[in-house]
């Protein structure tokens, strides 16, 4: 446990920030500890890190070479960056400009105003928030990497059962597990709204028509911030991964050919194709989002109470209903049921789910029991309604290898995953110059 909490510490400190907490840190005369190929890692950086470490993790209060055990952290995070780029690895950054605009809100709150907060990291707010944003991109490149290498990763029967029988002592007791199916419904909006977005898009088309650059309309109108501020590019996607509407539309495109207006449920597109392979598109957009606040909030709770009700009156089936109205393509294509992060097992913890659905399936006793609609507020993007379903549930239990061999296997292969990425490091490590001083 301290294991993995400390690893937390080396390579997600977006959350601590990796800001200057402390005046004090700035009296000590500073110094490079590491230099990894052409770049230099400082003490104060190792410093403030630790200290941020240490107030967020009280339990790390007497780990002793934490410093060292941070610094070992930071130079694999370098040498994967490094890599990362030289592979010129793709990421969503769409949803890390969403998690970076999320932590420094939190953060905000924490303090009774922005000048305290300014005063307390001796930056300005511009400063801090361009911090949390690299440090999330940073890591989102390292996670996209880490699952690019995992790919087509499996395990055999035995690797299972030997993993098993090496971790059989912390491997005891399996917490209550669930498999649970969910229908998800964002609000329709106004037709006051959908036409003050299509007259916008199509001022942007003429414009566009006009001779403008798509990149530089995009960063002056586009309402996507993530793709915004690099003119509108999204990177390679792999095709299935983007919005149906939007992804049809793109593959009607030659290279360098820009798209008539595309609707879909975020609001009004244009959309340049730049190239494109058998399995992937690299695209850049400018989207006119509708105004969520004057959605059809009504009209969307009606639906899925009507979708509940013709469910639980057996004249269709939940499964038919997901994939026939669910604004999740996701779950929809496995009849509404839902998978945690990296995993294609259907039954998990709910202690993995954020705690207002912990409270909804809590809520639901029997197999087949299906909640009325529930507003729905994640951490990233626009609120949505939904109705879920208890598919099943299986009650605490010792573990059995046998009964509980898809979830054994689920563990054995994030062991091997884990294990042959540090593998893969250190033999990066052999290939780039470091240098490490005494901390």
């Amino acid at each position: 446990m301290r294991k993995g909490l400390m690893k937390a510490v080396l390579l997600s400190f977006a959350g601590s920030l990796c800001l200057q907490a402390s005046a004090a840190a700035a009296v000590i005369a500073d110094r490079v500890v590491a230099v990894i190929g052409k770049e230099a890692i400082l003490k104060s950086d190792i410093d403030n890190r630790e200290l941020m470490a240490r107030m967020q993790n009280p339990e790390l209060a007497q780990v002793k070479g934490l410093s060292r055990t941070i610094l070992d952290g930071l130079i694999d995070q370098k040498i994967i960056l490094a890599k990362a780029r030289i592979d010129s690895v793709k990421i969503d950054l769409n949803a890390v400009e969403a998690a970076a605009n999320d932590r420094f809100k939190q953060l905000n709150t924490r303090f009774s105003s922005r000048k305290e907060m300014e005063s307390r990291f001796g930056k300005s707010s511009a400063s801090i928030r361009e911090e949390i944003h690299q440090e999330l991109l940073n890591q989102e490149l390292i996670d996209t990497l880490r699952r690019k290498k995992s790919a087509g990763v499996t395990v055999s029967y035995a690797e299972t059962m030997a993993f098993y029988k090496e971790n059989k002592d912390r491997l005891t007791n399996i917490p209550d597990a669930v498999a649970v199916g969910q229908i998800i419904k964002y609000p329709s909006v106004t037709p006051e709204s959908r036409a003050q977005s299509l007259s916008m898009i199509q001022q942007v088309k003429s414009e566009l028509q006009g001779g403008a650059d798509f990149a530089e309309l995009a960063r002056k109108y586009s309402h996507d911030p993530g793709s915004a501020r690099v003119g509108g590019d999204l990177g390679y996607v792999q095709k299935g991964e983007l919005i149906k509407s939007f992804e049809d539309a793109a593959n009607l495109l030659k290279d360098g050919q820009i798209s008539d207006v595309v609707e879909t449920r975020y609001g009004f597109h244009l959309i340049q194709m730049l190239n494109k392979d058998v399995n992937s598109i690299h695209v850049r957009h400018i989207l006119i989002g509708f105004d969520r606040s004057k959605a059809d909030i009504p009209g969307v709770i009606q639906q899925l109470n009507a979708i509940r009700s013709d469910i639980l009156s057996g004249k269709v089936t939940f499964a038919d209903m997901a994939d026939k109205y669910s604004d999740d393509q996701l779950s929809a294509k496995q009849g509404g049921s839902i998978t945690t992060s990296g995993s294609s097992n259907l039954i998990f913890s709910p202690a993995t789910l954020r705690p207002q659905l912990q409270t909804i399936i809590s809520s639901l006793k029997k197999i087949g029991d299906i909640s009325s609609p529930q507003k729905i507020e994640p951490p990233q993007g626009d609120p949505f309604y939904a109705i879920f379903i208890l598919n099943n549930r299986v009650p605490a239990h010792k573990l059995d290898a046998e009964k509980d061999y898809a979830l054994l296997a689920d563990m054995a292969l994030d062991d091997k995953n884990r294990r042959l990425f540090n593998e893969w490091v250190l033999m990066l490590r052999k290939e780039v110059y470091v240098h490490i001083s005494d901390i």
